[in-house]
């Protein structure tokens, strides 16, 4: 029997509208203009180019070693290279903010968000989110911004926890909040490596949601890591589980 359903954010609740490369170059932009106003002295175009390296490095890092490394952690590092070591907590984190500022004006719900979750909330599935993402506040602020806080209940975020997706740490933590099995819950991802793998690893039942699915990290993984159920667009996920919940109540009784 399904009791829970576990959601990833992005591309799965909400979708980028316009491409990674844009935003990130504007969002970079931001954090300089926001590092200079906090005073620091530091050449500009220089330090954008070091972020980007160092951002992109922590990307790959993080991605083999399942640990999450914030934003904030790797902003304190490239300026450490240019000589700011003293730069003030509050200063760090309002220049992360306005980094993400621009990001977060460029994200949208995916169609059939509300009915969706609101017709599983109603059927009585409990439903959480498991979030990869190099700032927890950012997701916060997503959240709301999206209007989907009342919908999810726990929300872990990689960055507040220190581990990512498809560690199965982050996993078990959201299912012994619920207190339930494993074999109680299903995960809905966009992404085969973290969500799906992931979800394999601990022996949740997984919905692989392809609609925004097309990237390089899961072609790379196609054939390989193999969804359980595959989901063209949210509307199908209330039958989808419903049925999944219905053949774990027949392995149930033929075990």
């Amino acid at each position: 029997m399904i009791r829970g359903v576990i959601f990833d954010l992005g591309g799965t609740v909400i979708r980028l509208t316009f491409p990674w490369e844009i935003v990130f170059k504007e969002s970079q932009q931001a954090l300089v203009e926001q590092l200079l106003r906090e005073g620091v002295n530091l050449d500009a175009a220089a330090f954008a180019t070091e972020f980007r390296r160092a951002m992109e490095l922590n990307d790959r890092s993080r991605e083999t070693a399942f640990l999450e490394t914030t934003t904030a952690t790797v902003l304190r590092m490239v300026l450490s290279r240019f000589g700011v070591t003293d730069l003030a907590e509050e200063s760090v984190q309002r220049a992360v903010a306005r980094f993400y500022t621009v990001t977060e004006s460029q994200w949208e719900v995916m169609p059939g968000v509300y009915n969706v979750l609101g017709e599983l909330r109603q059927t009585g599935y409990r439903l959480g989110m498991i979030s990869n993402a190099g700032d927890d506040a950012n997701v916060q602020r997503l959240v709301d911004r999206c209007s989907l806080r009342s919908y999810f209940n726990p929300i872990l975020v990689s960055a507040a926890i220190g581990l990512r997706k498809p560690n199965p740490a982050l996993f078990r933590m959201l299912l012994q909040v619920w207190q339930i099995q494993p074999c109680e819950a299903v995960m809905v991802g966009d992404t085969l490596a973290a969500d799906i793998l992931g979800a394999q690893n601990v022996g949740l039942h997984q919905i692989w949601l392809a609609a925004e699915a097309d990237t390089p990290a899961n072609r790379a993984h196609t054939g390989a890591i193999l969804p359980e159920v595959t989901a063209s667009s949210l509307y199908e996920l209330p039958e989808l589980i419903a049925r999944l919940g219905v053949t774990e109540s027949q392995l149930g009784r033929h075990a």
